[in-house]
């Protein structure tokens, strides 16, 4: 595609470049500018493009999305607030990133199976997987190695980009989930999880030590009100509804090993709700930034340990559910994967 200008900007170079993705670029010029009223930018440049003969259509929601992805650009800066001003005289170039296949692909991934039957399966996910796949990570996902495993009996459940997913985790945790395989499973387990009919235990280790060292935390989660990929506790008319409970098992200098049950089921839960309360997840790279002088409380030997350790320290460690279809009781348990011992050895306590 050649990009689509109005009144002939001076180009710039973008913040990041996507390979083979093609784009558009619109100068909100006093000409521009008198066409189409002010108003976030999402909104405008939906109706900049939507006057153009030889631009793709774009809706505003799909320029929301282009916008939250990072994929629009000011010249000076990457935007990712659709509701932000249009700035006057600015050059915004609109990455479109290159179009991605109609449903995933299976790919021979290892897989850790726990357990499986013909309507659903559990696995216990490695720490660096993603779920399920997501514009600029189209491969090397659970869903991937998901369908490989099962073949055809995943399609078209729970939707083509995430077949079979009820709940998922964040790629940098460990740990168990359940998949469903046929739309029944997927059906009633979804349910279950919507009225947190599952029991879900996590261990987290957690810089200091939480006071009281056993507690409930009820505060609201919503997105970050300036940075969208960062989740923050807000007041209740504004978040969702959310409540983690949680134990220390042990209280080694400087650190906390947590047991942590999730009430609800909230995009980065626990860690907003452990950041919250003043301790934040060991290697949390998001929620636990300025740990340098949590990281001097922490013995001299482990220093390093903890200063180098490259996720979260969060694992999904216990997961128990009534069967979807037999209603037999079912309960897993994941030890922890070798990361966390070797963190918890430092910490002296293993």
């Amino acid at each position: 595609m050649v990009p689509v200008m109005i009144d002939d900007p001076v180009p710039f170079e973008p913040d990041t470049e996507v390979p083979d993705a093609d784009f558009l670029v619109v100068d909100a010029s006093a000409a521009a500018l008198a066409a189409l009223s002010v108003d976030r930018i999402d909104r405008w440049l939906a109706g900049a493009i939507d006057l153009l003969d030889d631009a793709p259509l774009l809706s505003r929601s799909r320029l929301k999305s282009l916008i939250q992805q990072g994929n629009v650009s000011d010249g000076s800066a990457t935007i990712t607030d659709p509701s932000a001003a249009v700035k006057p005289g600015a050059v915004y170039r609109i990455t479109l990133p290159p179009p991605e296949a109609a449903a995933p692909e299976g790919q021979d991934l290892p897989l850790t199976v726990v357990f499986e039957d013909s309507e659903l399966i559990v696995v216990d996910k490695p720490a660096g997987m993603t779920v399920h796949p997501a514009p600029g990570a189209p491969r090397d996902t659970l869903v991937n190695a998901l369908i490989a495993h099962c073949g055809d009996s995943l399609s078209g459940i729970g939707g083509v980009r995430r077949p079979g997913i009820v709940h998922r985790i964040d790629k940098d945790t460990s740990g168990l989930l359940v998949v469903a395989k046929t739309d029944r499973a997927h059906a009633a387990l979804a349910a279950r999880f919507a009225a947190h009919d599952i029991d879900r235990a996590y261990r987290a280790v957690c810089f200091g030590h939480p006071v009281p060292p056993a507690g409930r935390i009820d505060a609201a989660i919503a997105r970050h009100f300036k940075d969208r990929k960062r989740m923050a506790v807000v007041g209740e008319a504004r978040g969702r509804h959310a409540i983690t409970h949680y134990r220390t098992l042990e209280r080694p200098d400087g650190a906390a090993l947590l047991e942590c049950r999730l009430e609800t089921g909230r995009t980065h839960q626990i860690r907003v709700h452990l950041s919250h309360i003043g301790n934040p997840l060991i290697g949390d790279p998001v929620y636990g930034r300025g740990h340098g002088a949590r990281v001097s409380r922490i013995p001299l030997a482990a220093r390093d340990v903890v200063r180098d350790f490259p996720r979260q320290a969060l694992h999904a460690a216990v997961l128990g559910f009534d069967h979807p279809v037999t209603g037999e009781p079912l309960s897993f348990e994941s030890p922890l994967p070798d990361d966390l011992v070797t963190l918890l050895r430092a910490l002296g306590l293993r």
